[in-house]
């Protein structure tokens, strides 16, 4: 009888403490370096540069820690080798080989890695649609690293920000509907909007529509992708409320979770108006996501992802919990000045100074969670 072979290793033991240090780290800089009161990196310059580090380094670092699921060690290495040097040439040398090539290996070996499994072996078409996702968000991270023209790569950036609300979307609902019903049956109760897949389905459908109207000169389609995002945060918002969150009030690991959520809903409806309310500031639309939804969403995932496999337990480090309202609160701070007109220097001092603290305060709690043993985790499931 021929022993079990011990499981792999997760590759999200890697990737989440690297995204968690380089949030805390990213933000601060980035607005120390707009006020002047810093050397600006190359990188960092612009915006655009901004933009691009949490969207194609923040952020997808989040996403190969969480579907790549349990790799060979030396594979998920080699992956973080190509995240780290493309943030090394995004940061220092924006547009140049180093850059380019870095980014062209990571989003290859990460769509490599994780397209098959949805491609091949999901059946429904609301599981298939992370296939084009990923591969859509990997492949913009190749082609805005390769020093195109600015606004040009603002117009993708934003596509990139579209399709990372419909992950959020997908993903985050896959994590909460269990999650809830879950907690609901240890209470008695029984929760029956779950999934909720004709809702999931059709905002699904709403977003990939505003994803290929809002790139349109036509003003007319750019109003229509904008309504269409108005519905998609309409919908996101009843489906966060038949779960029922006002029953998770003694859970905040799931408030997080839930949170996070809400952000989606608000950020979606603000990123709606703005396409029918010129006037509207882009800070408040694009922040109520990059910040609001992106950071507690995974905020709330890379840890309650690491105690499950660490302690079996999402709620084993309850300290962890209330610093996910520092997020809140640095999204409110650059999204209330801007909306009201305010000075906004001291409020980005506090949004970057709110972020930052949480996200070190999440990379300690990775930390604690290293000595996670492979058999003793389990990955989160996705519905097939």
């Amino acid at each position: 009888m021929h022993p079990r072979k011990p499981r792999l290793p997760f590759a999200n033991a890697w990737f989440f403490p690297a995204a968690a240090l380089y949030a805390a780290l990213l933000l601060p800089v980035s607005v120390l370096t707009i006020l002047g009161l810093i050397p600006a990196l190359p990188g960092l310059a612009t915006p655009a540069g901004h933009a691009q580090e949490m969207l194609f380094g923040f952020a997808l670092a989040v996403i190969a820690g969480y579907l790549l699921g349990p790799q060979p060690l030396r594979v998920t290495l080699a992956l973080l080798a190509c995240w780290l040097l493309a943030r090394f040439g995004s940061l220092f040398w924006p547009g140049s080989w180093l850059a380019l090539g870095a980014t062209l290996l990571f989003a290859s070996g990460l769509a490599w890695k994780v397209l098959p499994r949805f491609i091949g072996a999901a059946k429904k078409w609301r599981n298939q649609s992370v296939a084009p996702v990923v591969g859509g968000l990997a492949l913009l991270s190749a082609v805005t690293a390769s020093g195109l023209d600015q606004g040009l790569v603002r117009l993708l950036q934003h596509e990139a920000l579209l399709l990372l609300a419909a992950l959020l979307f997908f993903m985050g609902g896959r994590i909460i509907a269990p999650a809830l019903a879950g907690h609901a049956q240890n209470e008695g109760r029984r929760l029956d909007a779950r999934v909720q897949p004709h809702l999931e389905g059709a905002v699904l459908i709403l977003l990939a529509f505003a994803l290929l109207l809002a790139p349109m000169p036509w003003i007319l389609l750019q109003r229509l992708a904008g309504a269409t995002l108005i519905a998609a945060s309409v919908l996101t918002a009843i489906r966060l409320l038949r779960w029922q969150p006002w029953h998770c009030r003694t859970r905040m690991d799931l408030l997080v979770l839930l949170l996070g959520y809400a952000w989606l809903a608000l950020g979606l409806l603000l990123l709606g108006l703005s396409a029918i309310i010129p006037t509207l500031p882009a800070t408040a639309t694009l922040h109520a996501l990059s910040v609001g939804a992106l950071g507690s969403l995974t905020f709330g995932v890379m840890a309650r992802t690491r105690l499950v496999q660490r302690f079996r337990d999402p709620a084993a480090r309850r300290w962890i919990h209330p610093l996910a309202l520092l997020i809140s609160l640095a999204a409110l701070a650059r999204i209330a000045p801007a909306l009201l007109g305010w000075q906004h220097t001291g409020w980005l001092l506090l949004a970057a100074g709110c972020w930052t603290l949480a996200y070190l305060a999440l990379a300690l709690l990775l930390w604690q969670c290293r000595d996670a043993h492979p058999d003793k985790g389990r990955h989160l499931p996705v519905e097939r």
